[in-house]
């Protein structure tokens, strides 16, 4: 019953947030999209399709559902990655607190950002000389903070979540945007089967940017043609995410394979992923896990499938593999995975690093 409803609803938004898209300045693809890449290194390796499994501190990012299944007093999450040959920056911090055996409340901080950005719009002095020591640097930097709460419902094997989002992006001096959001989640456990369904900027996410631009920059701005910005909303239309996970046991010796498939449908307009249209389209990904009990696992996944055009305009279909590796000591998850943030053909492939502990609640 459920998710009939939670199906109904995503199809309303998806046709309220069309209405909303025709006024691209307002609703632009690929808003605040740094809260897009994920978090943690176990979801890398497997294409970031982890939505129905998710269970630990980092669910207040993949599903705040999934923060019913932490069994510890608290769980504390970090990881950090480097893109584009260790010109961006990507961390995240999260922790997750059980308040008894039906809820939990859970805080994640994410920072993507480039630092020390070349500012050359004063290259250039009055009289018209290059100057090298004008130049300065600035950083471009988003952050995110994500309250999140779970609480599982009277129907066995069900759980809800949401968080309230609060974004805050800045480059240099020149401009800043606040913005707020929420998201909502569910699970569904069964003896076999994990569902889960996630419903990100629900209501829409509203970023309001502030330009502080000086007379000097204007003039530049001006002589080289470039526009003047100004000061606006920026909205980010609703993203809901299908999935389901499966797994088995392989023999009597503790090894096991699982498996879990994604529908990430968006609502900005088309996109170019496998599945699309003017209303929607929807993007699939994948990941496959082989493991021995809790202590070791390898992973793999397949995302961002894409049509590429060739030369002679024919067209190619292109997806993003990823590999991953787990171990678990005791109480201590450490992860990592392969990962590239395109296609193939690019290979701008990546080194990441995640770990969780899980603590007891202290004895005094």
């Amino acid at each position: 019953m459920i998710y009939k409803f939670l199906f109904l609803l995503s199809v309303l938004i998806a046709f309220s947030a069309n209405l909303i898209a025709q006024n691209d300045k307002i609703a632009p693809k690929y808003s605040n999209e740094f809260l897009s890449i994920g978090v943690g290194a176990e979801a890398f390796g497997k294409g970031n399709a982890v939505v129905a499994q998710t269970n630990g501190v980092y669910s207040g990012y993949w599903n705040p559902a999934g923060l019913t299944q932490v069994n510890k007093w608290l769980e504390v999450g970090a990881m950090h990655s480097e893109y584009f040959g260790g010109i961006a920056k990507y961390d995240y911090f999260g922790f997750a607190h059980a308040v008894d055996k039906k809820s939990t409340i859970g805080a994640s901080l994410i920072r993507f950002a480039v630092d020390d950005i070349p500012n050359t719009t004063q290259l250039i002095d009055q009289q018209g000389n290059i100057d090298y020591d004008r130049i300065t640097t600035f950083t471009a930097a988003d952050y995110a903070v994500l309250l999140s709460y779970a609480r599982k419902l009277k129907i066995k094997g069900l759980s809800v979540g949401g968080n309230f989002k609060i974004i805050h992006r800045k480059v240099g001096d020149f401009a800043t945007s606040w913005g707020f959001g929420l998201d909502f989640g569910s699970q569904y456990i069964t003896k076999h089967f994990k569902f889960g369904v996630m419903m990100r900027d629900a209501t829409s996410t509203f970023n309001a940017w502030v330009f502080s631009l000086d007379s000097q920059t204007k003039e530049v701005f001006n002589q080289t043609g470039n526009v003047l910005p100004t000061n606006g909303l920026e909205l980010t239309l609703p993203k809901i995410i299908y999935a389901v996970y499966g797994k088995t046991n392989l023999g009597q010796k503790g090894l096991f394979l699982g498996g879990e498939i994604d529908l990430d449908m968006t609502t900005d307009g088309r996109r170019n992923v496998l599945l699309q249209s003017n209303l929607v389209s929807i993007d699939p990904h994948m990941g496959l896990e082989i493991g021995f009990k809790d202590y070791v696992s390898i992973r793999v996944g397949f995302s961002n499938f894409q049509y590429v055009k060739e030369f002679d305009d024919s067209q190619k279909l292109n997806f993003q593999p990823n590999v991953g590796l787990g171990l678990n000591l005791k109480n201590v998850y450490i992860d990592y995975a392969f990962t590239d943030l395109g296609d193939v053909s690019v290979a701008l492939y990546s080194h990441v690093i995640s770990f969780r502990i899980k603590l007891d609640k202290p004895k005094y």
